[in-house]
């Protein structure tokens, strides 16, 4: 199965952008050939505004997505959930290692695909567009995500996710938990 990371890879965004070229081409204005008789033509209408997507709210208290969601690889509420994650659990995503090859772009870690910059408060002050369209990076961010609600310490988490991509060709160079700082519920 082909990995689907970034937003112009996908085969929704192709379809999408083939449709869009289909629909651009064909005029609204067309007329039937003439057969002879009078003919009223259509009336133009214009498209409906397009909806905007162009950010995207995760939590009141958390800055909006200033990306659309477009060729998300999992429904936008999982998105989502994934981004939100990463805000508000920098302690369990920054130990858990990617897969996808995002090391090439200098990531450390999951972490690194959702939230490109904290402030100085370590709040969110710059999203990465990245996880929005990598099924390794959400599957990984939701994995730790599950596991994390349901009592595992994060070296269970990294344990699980280490197994589970045992056979990966590529991995973050993420440091394991340190000793005495596993956040054990």
């Amino acid at each position: 199965m082909p990995r689907m990371c970034g937003l112009f890879s996908c085969r929704l965004c192709v379809a999408a952008l083939a449709a869009f070229v289909l629909t651009a081409s064909c005029s609204k204005n067309a007329e039937p050939p003439s057969s002879g008789a009078a003919h009223t033509p259509l009336p133009v209408t214009s498209p409906a505004p397009p909806v905007s997507r162009a950010s995207t709210v995760i939590a009141p208290d958390l800055p909006p997505l200033p990306f659309p969601m477009i060729g998300a690889s999992k429904p936008e509420s999982v998105v989502k959930a994934a981004y939100e994650f990463a805000a508000r659990h920098p302690e369990v995503l920054e130990y858990m290692p990617c897969f996808c090859g995002c090391e090439r772009g200098g990531h450390r870690g999951n972490h690194d695909c959702f939230v490109d910059r904290r402030d100085a408060s370590g709040k969110v002050a710059a999203w990465a567009q990245h996880g929005v369209g990598c099924d390794v990076c959400l599957d990984v961010a939701l994995v730790s995500m599950q596991m994390h609600n349901a009592g595992a310490s994060v070296t269970a988490i990294r344990a699980a996710i280490d197994k589970r991509y045992a056979d990966a060709n590529s991995r973050t160079p993420t440091p394991l938990p340190k000793k005495g700082t596993d956040h054990d519920p």
